[in-house]
């Protein structure tokens, strides 16, 4: 029986150790080096993918900004170029301010007649498609 030790902060990670670690699969780190152009792992023979410790960090903010702050990848991407990445830190959200009630006068005063232009023009799209 073998018994796997804690790799130190300053070790390299292999795709399997980083994919494990944030909880995706492998062939997402490998989309994110395609859409994250900041984030270059070491490339070994046979084109096996070593993080270093600043690879690991930026991999941890890209995981956040998507799945916790629900960035989308572009947006992920320009957050990181446009000097986001010193801000890293994780940020509680702000609450969301509460929306008013609706009352009566505004659900009755409300335009049915563009909704209803909505929805055929939506109908009609998924028809022609």
């Amino acid at each position: 029986m073998t018994f796997m030790r804690e790799k130190s902060a300053d070790a390299f990670r292999n795709i399997g150790e980083m994919a494990e670690a944030l909880g995706v699969r492998t062939h997402i780190l490998r989309y994110w080096e395609e859409q994250f152009p900041m984030l270059r792992p070491l490339t070994r023979a046979g084109g096996r993918r070593l993080y270093r410790p600043d690879d690991v960090a930026l991999l941890h903010t890209i995981h956040r900004l998507l799945y916790e702050e629900g960035y989308t990848v572009k947006g992920a991407r320009r957050f990181l170029t446009e000097g986001g990445a010193q801000d890293a830190q994780p940020k509680a959200p702000a609450p969301a301010p509460a929306a008013p009630a609706p009352t009566q006068s505004s659900i009755s005063a409300f335009d049915f007649g563009a909704l209803q232009a909505v929805r055929d023009r939506l109908a009609s799209a998924l028809a022609a498609a």
